[in-house]
């Protein structure tokens, strides 16, 4: 059974990005354009890993995150903050609000894949640096 992953950003190309990235290693990535989407998924459907980018309208990443969390009622699903932004009191508020790790933009495909396979162990072969 393929996991599935929620791609949270208001920018089309780097949800799209991520999207092709996690199917091209086999995963089923649902998308939203804010927090405000993201969270109606996380009410509805079971999500694997969230990745979720801070700048957003309507709703922020961090806000996001802190009521994923709350939907999320205490299950173990990792959230990635993915952002520009690379502030130390930043990651700090992230954690807070309950984010597992962060991903600073612009990023390699093959980086995505490392740190997705550090918080879902097992879920994809990621070749190590020789």
């Amino acid at each position: 059974m393929k996991l599935t992953i929620l791609a949270v950003d208001d920018a089309l190309t780097m949800r799209k990005l991520v999207s092709f990235t996690l199917r091209t290693a086999g995963f089923d990535v649902l998308e939203a354009a804010d927090g405000v989407e993201g969270l109606a998924i996380v009410r509805s459907r079971p999500v694997d890993l969230i990745i979720s980018d801070v700048n957003m309208p309507r709703m922020d990443g961090l806000e996001f995150t802190r009521q994923a969390r709350v939907a999320l009622a205490g299950k173990p699903v990792p959230i990635l903050i993915l952002t520009t932004e690379s502030d130390v009191q930043k990651k700090t508020i992230a954690r807070a609000a309950g984010a597992t790790g962060w991903i600073v933009k612009p990023f390699q495909q093959e980086q995505l894949l490392a740190v997705v396979g550090r918080v879902l162990p097992g879920s994809v072969n990621v070749p190590s640096a020789a």
